[in-house]
């Protein structure tokens, strides 16, 4: 179905070219750029506006596929046996700092399934916040899974597969009971097959679905507007959704573009990162889902971009843009902390 070609991945006999995003300018000059391929599409499957080919363009959703393999936690009633609280839902989604409030989230869920800290197989490397990794450092500490960023899927991956009754030894492997309900999750809220869905290894060791920018929106405009996937998957989309937006800080962390969004944007908006420059977001009340893929896999354009689809679409007042302006026009310092430039998004958005 897929092929690899100089431009990326893309449908087979299918020719896309993507789009400039985002300029990174220094002084007087453009000194970088990065492209690549947006949807706004709505939970009826509308596509309502587009940068580049993103019904061609297929990627790996990685990380902002977590609040959609959260939804089985919810659905195979595992969230209620454990009594799961709206944090311990929302770090299920998370791509944590592990900050402290993330590493006691993490270990508290562990505790409610009687399982160990080495029952996580996600691996290890320092938190993404700096000051948690220097307060390692300065302790002689090594990092263990619990600061890994991706430790909370994991935590509710076991949850699914302790409640379950299922392995929790292998539960990495795509043949496995809680990987192979998280694929079709996505493929529901996606519109898809799950054998169109390509399949990788993630950075944390689990599957990653790869699949178009348009079907990555489309899953997150049904994230936000549910109803057509059944009672429940709806119900569990709002559990989900209501965690994500009452407990921002648990999503990522301190000066992070996810927390930053739902924190401002205060319950209007869901959104959430993957690694290699892709993104997702979606408006709660409207049904519309937002997909980004950066083609250079830089996230430091996520904010830019995304801050300004919503703008051109309308959504954010003065007052938001200036809350967020530190995401929408990210200001470059030398190593003198002189002030030598910014990002700034630079581009339309195609109206269907």
């Amino acid at each position: 179905m897929y092929i690899i070609t100089g431009e990326g991945i893309a449908r087979k006999g299918t020719l896309f070219v993507s789009e400039k995003l985002v300029e990174l300018v220094r002084g007087n000059l453009v000194e970088s750029i990065h492209r690549g391929d947006l949807a706004v599409v709505d939970y009826t499957g509308r596509l309502l506006y587009s940068v580049g080919d993103p019904c061609e363009k297929v990627t790996f959703i990685r990380s902002a596929s977590k609040p959609i393999q959260a939804i089985p936690i919810v659905t195979s009633g595992a969230a209620d046996h454990y009594q799961f609280t709206d944090r311990e839902l929302a770090i299920f989604c998370a791509s944590h700092n592990a900050e402290q409030v993330h590493v006691e989230t993490v270990l508290g869920i562990l505790k409610k399934i009687g399982l160990a800290e080495s029952a996580l197989q996600c691996g290890r490397h320092l938190p993404l916040s700096k000051e948690a990794a220097n307060q390692l450092l300065r302790n002689q500490q090594e990092p263990t899974e619990v600061h890994c960023n991706c430790s909370g899927k994991h935590s509710g991956m076991l949850a699914l597969a302790q409640h379950m009754g299922w392995d929790v030894a292998n539960y990495l492997s795509i043949e496995h009971p809680v990987q192979q309900a998280m694929r079709r999750s996505m493929a529901t809220f996606a519109g898809m097959e799950e054998a169109d869905i390509a399949i990788g290894v993630d950075g944390c060791g689990v599957p990653v679905f790869g699949l178009p920018v348009y079907n990555m929106a489309l899953a997150w405009a049904h994230l936000t507007r549910p109803d057509a996937l059944g009672a429940a998957n709806a119900n569990a989309a709002r559990r989900i959704t209501q965690a994500m937006t009452a407990c921002p800080m648990l999503i990522a962390g301190t000066g992070r573009l996810c927390t930053g969004l739902m924190t401002h944007l205060n319950g209007r908006l869901v959104a959430k990162s993957g690694a290699e420059g892709g993104y997702c977001a979606g408006i709660l009340e409207q049904g519309i889902g937002i997909a980004v893929k950066i083609e250079d896999g830089n996230g430091r354009a996520n904010g830019p971009v995304i801050i300004d689809t919503l703008r051109q679409m309308g959504f954010l007042t003065d007052t938001d843009l200036a809350n967020l302006k530190d995401f929408h026009n990210p200001t470059t310092y030398n190593h003198r902390r002189d002030v030598v430039g910014e990002s700034r998004a630079n581009f339309t958005l195609k109206k269907h």
